[in-house]
C-alpha cells in the first residue's frame, strides 16, 4: 500500500499535521495514568479546549476503539489525528503521543532508571497517580451529564459499571458495550439525530487492503522479534495491562530476556506518560538494542492501526442509520459506566491510600472542573506535591 493511497484516508482535513503533532506531543509528555486517564486527557484537550469534535462524536470513536484489538487510547488518538489532518495527521498524533514514553523506556533499558527507583521518584509517581484520579473523575462527570441524561441511559451506565466491577476484564468490557447497544435498541423511540461528520471517511479499497494486511501478517512467517510483538498487539482486546501476559510469553518464554528484566521494565513503564504499549520499546531494546526497540514499537502498534483503518468506512456508514443511532445511545451510556468502573479500579484503588491522597485528588478535580485549569498545570502540581510528600 503506497503512502499516497493512505494519505487519501482522511477527507477535508481542518488542520495541519504540525498542529496535531504539537498537541499530541504535549499530551505524550504529560498524559500519566494509563488508557482510561488518556481518554480523559483527550476529552479535555480536543472536546473541551480545542473543540475539534463534540462529546457524542468523541464517544463514538472511543466505543469503536474499545471494540477493536489493540491500544484503545492510541487508536483514539490516531483517529483524532486522521480527522484533523488526514493520514499525515494520524501519523503525527501517533508519533507525538508515543515517542516521549518510548524514548524514556529505551533510556531505562540502557541504565538510566535511577530516578524512578529513588524515594523522591516514587513520590512523583504517586502524585501523578492522584492526577489520574482527578482526570478520570472529570471525564466520567462530564460524559455522564451529556450521555446519560435520562433514567434509562443512567441505568445502562450503572449496569455496565456494575458488570465491570464484579467481573473485570476485556470480555466483560465487550459484554457491557454489546449489552448497552441492545438496551439502546429497546429505549423509547427518539428523533433520529443527523450523523456527526467526523472527517474519517476511508476509501473501501484502502480499508480492505488494511484488513488483508492485518490478516496476512498475523499468519505469515516473520522474523521472531517482529512476530512476537505484532501478534501480541493483534490478539489483545482492552489494551494496556491486558497485553502484559502476552508480552511475557512472547519475550520471556522465547528466551529473549529474563523475568527480572521484564518486571524491571514493567515497573519503569508505570513512571512514564503515554501508552503502556511503549513497554515494547524497552523489551526490544533489551533483546536487540536500539534497532530491536524500533522493530518492537512499530510491530506492537501496527495491527491496531490497520484494523482501525479497515473498520472506519463501515462504522461511519452504520452509525448514520436510525437504529444504529439508537444502539449507539446505549453504547455511549455503557462507555460512561466502563469509565466509571475504571475510576474505582485500578485508578482509585491504586492511588488513594490515605486521607491525604483523597485531598490531593480532590484538589486536582476542582482545578479541572471549577477553575478550568490546563491539565498540564494539574500534572505539574501533582508531581510537585508527590515529590514533597504533600
Amino acid at each position: 500500500m503506497t503512502a499516497s493511497a493512505l494519505a487519501s484516508a482522511g477527507s477535508a482535513p481542518a488542520g495541519s499535521a504540525f498542529e496535531v503533532l504539537r498537541a499530541f506531543t504535549r499530551l505524550g509528555l504529560t498524559s500519566f495514568g494509563g488508557p482510561v486517564a488518556h481518554i480523559g486527557y483527550f476529552r479535555a484537550e480536543f472536546v473541551q479546549r480545542r473543540r475539534w469534535l463534540d462529546d457524542r462524536a468523541f464517544s463514538d470513536l472511543v466505543a469503536l476503539c474499545q471494540f477493536l484489538p489493540g491500544p484503545a487510547s492510541s487508536q483514539t488518538g490516531f483517529a483524532l489525528g486522521l480527522m484533523r489532518a488526514g493520514f499525515p495527521g494520524a501519523l503525527a498524533a501517533w508519533f507525538g503521543f508515543t515517542l516521549p514514553s518510548a524514548a524514556a523506556l529505551v533510556l531505562f533499558a540502557y541504565g538510566a532508571g535511577g530516578i524512578a527507583a529513588s524515594a523522591q521518584g516514587q513520590g512523583v509517581l504517586h502524585g501523578l497517580k492522584l492526577v489520574a484520579v482527578a482526570v478520570v473523575a472529570q471525564a466520567v462527570w462530564g460524559m455522564a451529564r451529556t450521555l446519560c441524561p435520562d433514567r434509562p441511559r443512567a441505568a445502562i451506565g450503572t449496569f455496565a459499571a456494575g458488570l465491570l466491577l464484579l467481573a473485570p476484564g476485556p470480555a466483560a468490557q465487550l459484554g457491557a458495550i454489546v449489552s448497552g447497544g441492545l438496551a439502546g435498541l429497546a429505549l423509547p423511540a427518539a428523533a433520529a439525530l443527523p450523523a456527526v461528520p467526523l472527517g474519517l471517511s476511508v476509501r473501501r479499497g484502502v480499508a480492505m487492503a488494511c484488513l488483508a494486511l492485518y490478516a496476512v501478517l498475523l499468519v505469515a512467517p516473520l522474523p521472531v522479534l517482529f512476530a512476537a510483538f505484532y501478534r501480541s498487539g493483534a490478539l489483545v482486546f482492552g489494551g494496556g495491562h491486558v497485553v502484559l501476559p502476552l508480552l511475557r510469553d512472547a519475550v520471556v518464554g522465547r528466551g529473549l530476556l529474563s523475568d527480572g528484566a521484564f518486571l524491571a521494565g514493567y515497573g519503569a513503564a508505570q513512571a512514564v506518560p503515554g501508552p503502556l504499549f511503549t513497554f515494547a520499546a524497552y523489551l526490544g531494546a533489551v533483546a536487540a538494542g536500539l534497532p530491536g526497540a524500533v522493530v518492537a514499537l512499530l510491530a506492537i502498534f501496527l495491527p491496531g492501526m490497520l484494523v482501525l483503518l479497515g473498520t472506519l468506512p463501515f462504522w461511519d456508514a452504520l452509525r448514520a442509520h436510525p437504529r444504529a443511532q439508537a444502539a449507539m445511545r446505549g453504547i455511549n451510556a455503557a462507555v460512561v459506566g466502563i469509565l466509571g468502573a475504571a475510576l474505582y479500579t485500578p485508578v482509585w484503588t491504586g492511588a488513594v491510600l490515605r486521607p491525604a491522597d483523597l485531598a490531593g485528588a480532590l484538589v486536582g478535580f476542582v482545578l479541572l472542573t471549577v477553575w478550568r485549569a490546563p491539565p498540564l498545570l494539574v500534572v505539574a502540581r501533582g508531581a510537585a506535591g508527590g515529590a514533597l510528600g504533600v
